[in-house]
């Protein structure tokens, strides 16, 4: 099976960087290691019309006017923050493509049937047992 790649041309590519929270000393305050990766999903020309629909479909909680943005900022360098970004967007760029086939529903088999009406049948027993006892006799 032959995998498409997709290359995306590094001019479509919007780099920010700001001020991380989190560990990193002395240094927390004066890097710049927080990374925001944006990229014009709907406007690209990296993609075809129908893969880029379809990721557009996919992603559309995510995409703001059209744009996909990840951010990362678990690392202390700025370079590692980099590829961490980058290979969440390749990771969802690669779910947002995949052909999805269908769920085939199946039937359940005889002996789960079986083992779910006894415990229904237990489930009552018990109950029925929980349950103010009738009189029985003449009145």
């Amino acid at each position: 099976m032959r995998r498409d790649v997709v290359v995306v041309d590094d001019a479509e590519l919007r780099w920010r960087f700001s001020r991380s929270s989190g560990p990193g000393g002395q240094g927390v305050n004066t890097t710049d290691s927080r990374v925001e990766l944006s990229w014009d999903l709907a406007r690209s020309p990296a993609l075809p019309d129908e893969l880029r629909d379809r990721a557009v479909a996919a992603l559309a909680h995510r995409l703001t006017d059209g744009v996909l943005t990840v951010a990362a900022s678990e690392h202390r360098s700025q370079l590692r923050n980099r590829e961490a970004a980058t290979a969440r967007l390749v990771r969802l760029v690669e779910q947002a493509l995949e052909v999805r086939t269908p769920r085939q529903p199946t039937r359940p088999s005889r002996a789960s049937r079986t083992r779910r009406s006894a415990a229904e049948q237990k489930r009552r027993e018990v109950k029925e047992l929980r349950r103010r006892p009738r009189r029985t006799g003449p009145e």
